[in-house]
């Protein structure tokens, strides 16, 4: 049984790993519901989108685990074939990449006004949304795990471009926040605080997609690559969600003018006049004409 340990381990392991993560952004759901954010009807769609996505993709990765640990369990020659939920994994995953991706190159807009830096952002991740799907569908036609080798070409390139979009993402997003830094104390630390966390959720989806790379590319007969490329897609989730619910955890702890000021900053708070890329630290300084917290995203 040993090479079928090795075949089943770390699938199972990404799948156990996923369904934690699963629990996690669900708490983030049910937590951002509860919130009653005053968000665009769009912002509403995406989270739901993306909790109907985690839902249906994690429901069918449990009922993987059950066609090859239970129904299968005296039959390890099935461990030979692919059931569907793991070809659909990219899909899913490239999925919620996409809407990701997408919503932080709208958040980078709203914080520099600047097009250019928008569109290299949707021009890097419709290939890549495309990539990952065309991986997806050509893994659907392979039943037989020795014929994985034949989407290498495909599943690299979709990975690389994966984590090009990631780093440009979080760098970017790090350095608008850091430039946006006005020498108020409390300004300051919230800024810092956002700066920490578009790092952080950056990092795990960048780690989890070079670890499966790289045991795509070395271990292409095993699946060691499911064990990093299962969660994927609940990591975005829980970036995405982490950016929404930062907002809830701020107006707790600030006043409500070092709220407005931090809001305008991240443009939670819509501006009284259109504010130049370069002059996002100013929109802290100046006068707040807005005296109600607006908490639209």
């Amino acid at each position: 049984m040993g090479p079928y340990d090795q075949i089943l381990g770390p699938l199972l392991i990404g799948i156990l790993f996923n369904t934690y993560l699963y629990g996690i952004v669900t708490y983030q759901f049910a937590s951002y519901y509860r919130a009653d954010f005053n968000d665009r009807l769009a912002v509403k769609c995406v989270v739901a989108f993306l909790l109907v996505l985690d839902t249906v993709h994690s429901i069918a990765l449990i009922y993987m685990v059950w066609v090859y640990m239970v129904a299968n369990y005296t039959n390890p020659t099935a461990l030979q074939y692919y059931v569907w939920p793991y070809p659909f994994t990219p899909i899913g995953t490239a999925a919620a990449a996409l809407v990701t991706q997408i919503f932080l190159g709208d958040r980078i807009y709203r914080l520099t006004h600047n097009k250019v830096i928008y569109g290299i952002v949707i021009t890097m991740a419709l290939p890549t949304f495309g990539l990952g799907i065309a991986c997806g569908i050509e893994a659907w036609f392979i039943h037989v795990l020795a014929d994985m080798p034949r989407i290498n070409g495909l599943g690299t390139a979709w990975i690389v471009m994966q984590v090009i979009v990631d780093t440009f993402l979080t760098v970017t997003l790090s350095i608008i926040l850091a430039r946006a830094k006005t020498g108020l104390p409390t300004t300051d630390s919230v800024l810092r605080r956002l700066i920490r966390g578009a790092i952080q959720t950056g990092l795990f989806a960048i780690i989890f997609s070079l670890g499966e790379l790289i045991t795509f590319l070395l271990l292409p007969n095993a699946n060691f690559y499911g064990m990093f490329g299962v969660p994927v897609g609940r990591i975005y989730s829980n970036t995405l969600l982490d950016t929404l619910l930062v907002r809830e955890k701020l107006k707790k702890e600030l006043s409500s003018t070092a709220f407005n000021r931090a809001s305008q900053v991240m443009g939670w708070v819509p501006m009284t006049r259109e504010m130049p890329g370069s002059d996002v630290a100013s929109t802290c300084d100046g006068e707040l004409k807005h005296t109600s917290i607006n908490q639209q995203y």
